[in-house]
């Protein structure tokens, strides 16, 4: 009978041994605040494809965006959660054909501030190195998307062709034109000469023209309108598609809703709402894998009509792929 007492004194031994109060609490470490490396790897048909992120950067879209309002842009982007200014994804594309290793844009190096710049760490984290790649194909010459091509003063590519198209190539790095351009407009010049330059004096540039094959599986296909050269690249193996859609859209919760939106950015904002507006009907129509520079990473998904609007469905997330 003396049983409870001897369950209370061995408790109370037991408590009297623990060198710490039972109410402390072990949540105070300091927060990370960091993601994992920005890449996501899916398989379509014999290539293997790679979102690689070079960061995301805060844009003031409700004042950016035009043939709208500032109103109904926000109102637009309170749908889904979100805020001007809106946090924005800048992503790249490597396309490892099983014979060529080739990237789509290459985010903005040090162009653009020190949220963005990543593309290349994410390329080696992704298991790559920069002069692995064989191949570089630009949507348009934008800092965002050419930035990335140099490392400092050094050539970020050593052993890779980029290729453009002749149109952009003609504007952006163009003397003249950049003399007559208004002064806040000048450092969209600055940015393609000095990026693209070194590959040219290299002999690693090689421009195209319009809807060009440029590897087996890979073709150049023009949306001009947001810059006068800008392409769309189109990825095919073993039946499936991917197009690459570069700039013909920016924010995702605005644009899809209502195509005809345009933005600051574009050159000719009308040509760039037609090729938008065609790009859109097609990719609903057939039913391909869809990715573009600043839809939220990992950018990958497809896009289904929905009365005069369109719906994004972004892929199902695969962790590792077969």
């Amino acid at each position: 009978m003396k049983m409870p007492h001897l369950l209370s004194a061995w408790a109370l031994t037991i408590s009297s041994l623990l060198v710490f109060p039972v109410s402390q609490s072990y949540a105070a470490a300091p927060q990370v605040k960091t993601a994992a490396p920005g890449f996501y790897r899916t398989m379509l048909g014999d290539f293997e494809i790679t979102t690689l992120s070079d960061g995301t950067v805060q844009l003031p879209v409700d004042t950016l965006l035009t043939n709208t309002s500032i109103d109904k842009t926000r109102k637009a982007l309170q749908t889904y959660h979100q805020h001007s200014p809106l946090d924005t994804s800048v992503n790249g594309y490597l396309i490892n054909t099983g014979s060529k290793l080739v990237l789509i844009d290459t985010g903005a190096g040090t162009l653009f501030g020190p949220t963005l710049g990543k593309l290349r760490a994410n390329l080696k984290a992704a298991g790559y190195t920069p002069e692995q790649v064989d191949e570089i194909y630009i949507t348009h010459m934008h800092a965002d998307h050419v930035g990335g091509l140099m490392d400092g003063d050094k050539i970020a590519f050593p052993n890779a062709i980029v290729r453009a198209d002749q149109h952009d190539v003609d504007y952006w790095l163009s003397q003249a034109n950049m003399d007559k351009a208004p002064a806040d407009k000048k450092g969209f010049f600055q940015g393609a000469m000095a990026s693209i330059n070194p590959y040219i004096q290299s002999g690693h540039f090689k421009a195209f023209e319009g809807m060009t094959e440029l590897l087996p599986g890979i073709k150049a296909i023009p949306a001009h309108g947001h810059t006068a050269g800008h392409s769309m690249y189109q990825i095919e193996s073993k039946g499936q598609t991917l197009m690459l859609w570069g700039d013909l859209m920016h924010v995702a919760a605005v644009q899809f809703e209502n195509p005809s939106v345009t933005i600051q950015f574009d050159s000719d904002s009308k040509a760039a709402a037609k090729a938008r507006l065609a790009a859109y009907a097609d990719a609903a129509q057939r039913g391909y894998l869809i990715g573009a520079a600043h839809l939220s990473f990992p950018a990958l998904g497809y896009l289904r009509k929905q009365g005069k609007a369109y719906a994004w469905i972004p892929v199902n997330y695969v962790p590792t792929q077969p």
